[in-house]
């Protein structure tokens, strides 16, 4: 089975623990829990199928009949902590938890990368600033920003971009994307930066309503009541139209400002149920 830096569901790891031990042998559900010393013999199928969660006891003796080691139990705990957190800030705190057992470990934490970029506003804007000023020092690429960065922050973005293949130095010495587009697509844990990026962004939207002239940016909106059958087509609409933008901005080989496009679209009331009179 994968390596548990692989999984970002411990339930999931513990059902591939269990199928590859009941490949090898007639191991069952009830030996799974004797080993782990549990009374119910199905305790830990209720896990894996989300009918029960693992107390901090629960998670120790689990760990130890999947016989992991010491920084395996590390990062399961954190696993188990972070499918459990309420709100972001809590899955943020043990994602970066995990960052740091992989890191201390020499083992790579697949999604980590992806993570760190979708999680600050400074990846993207620097990832698409610094091609477009061939032989700038980090403090006119700080100053090219609309929002305030230090010289340091962009060295470190930099260090960043370069580190995870986002960027490359040609060369010249000058950096290149190594993708003209780059999309969130469905890699691990990026959900939650992306949120974290669109609060950020939300706010520099609201700064730029403010405080920028209206030839520079165009706020417009619409509110309209729609079935869900609509509402579906809806998505496909606006997901085509930022394929389409997004073919624009890669077929332009000339960059003179970095731009933020959001397209939001949600409920502002609850569900109608309309009943009907025979």
């Amino acid at each position: 089975m994968k390596p548990i830096v692989e999984y970002r569901d411990y339930r999931k790891y513990i059902q591939d623990f269990y199928d590859d031990r009941k490949k090898k042998s007639a191991f069952t559900w009830r030996d799974f829990a004797a080993q782990a010393g549990f009374g119910s013999p199905v305790y830990l199928k209720y896990v894996c199928e989300g009918k029960k969660n693992l107390s901090p006891v629960a998670v120790e003796r689990v760990a130890k009949a999947m016989g992991l080691c010491t920084y395996e139990q590390e990062f399961f705990r954190a696993l188990v902590a972070f499918n459990h957190a309420k709100n972001d800030v809590d899955r943020k705190k043990h994602i970066d938890a995990m960052q740091e057992i992989a890191n201390q470990n020499n083992v790579r934490f697949l999604g980590a990368e992806e993570f760190a970029y979708f999680d600050s506003w400074k990846n993207p804007v620097i990832r698409e600033l610094a091609p477009a000023m061939p032989g700038a020092k980090p403090l006119d690429i700080a100053h090219a920003c609309k929002q305030k960065i230090s010289a340091a922050e962009v060295s470190d973005t930099l260090q960043f971009l370069t580190k995870a293949g986002l960027l490359k130095k040609n060369e010249l010495g000058n950096y290149e994307q190594t993708d003209k587009i780059l999309s969130s697509g469905d890699a691990d844990f990026v959900p939650l930066a992306v949120r974290n990026m669109h609060r950020q962004m939300g706010t520099f939207a609201l700064d730029a309503l403010d405080n920028m002239p209206i030839e520079s940016r165009q706020f417009t909106g619409l509110t309209f009541g729609i079935s869900e059958e609509t509402f579906a087509q809806v998505l496909q609409e606006i997901a085509k139209c930022r394929r389409n933008i997004m073919a624009l901005a890669s077929a332009d080989n000339k960059i003179e400002k970095v731009y933020r496009l959001n397209m939001q679209i949600f409920p502002l009331t609850e569900k109608i149920e309309t009943g009907e009179n025979g």
